[in-house]
């Protein structure tokens, strides 16, 4: 397990819980905008719709939740001693790759299997 890597994760999922806070808010937004009767966001040759919007937001708070998942599980990792170790060949995970990904599970050579 390396220090800076950990510090690099608990960054992020920081960011990340960030942008998910940002991004519940813009759904209730836009959720009490469709609820609007009088609202034709459908025919606005000004942007985009509602629904698009909705979308929009849908998708990214999904991401989000998926790299906040593979965040968590990594810390858990970190907590079992097992951090650093490719769950495939059981070899230690480059520096360099846990650098660039730090919830990343396998090593290189196994990651191109």
């Amino acid at each position: 397990m390396t220090v800076p890597a950990v510090a690099l994760l608990r960054a992020r999922a920081a960011e990340i819980d960030a942008m998910l806070a940002r991004l519940d808010d813009a759904d209730a937004a836009v959720r009490s905008d469709r609820a609007d009767g009088t609202a034709d966001d459908e025919h606005d040759p000004e942007g985009s719709t509602l629904s698009g919007e909705w979308q929009r937001i849908d998708a990214l708070q999904r991401a989000l939740a998926a790299e906040r998942a593979e965040i968590a599980a990594a810390l858990e990792r970190v907590d079992a001693g097992t951090y650093g170790i490719c769950v495939v060949c059981g070899q230690p995970i480059p520096a360099a790759r846990l650098e660039v990904r730090p919830m990343a599970t396998t090593c290189v050579a196994c990651c191109i299997r």
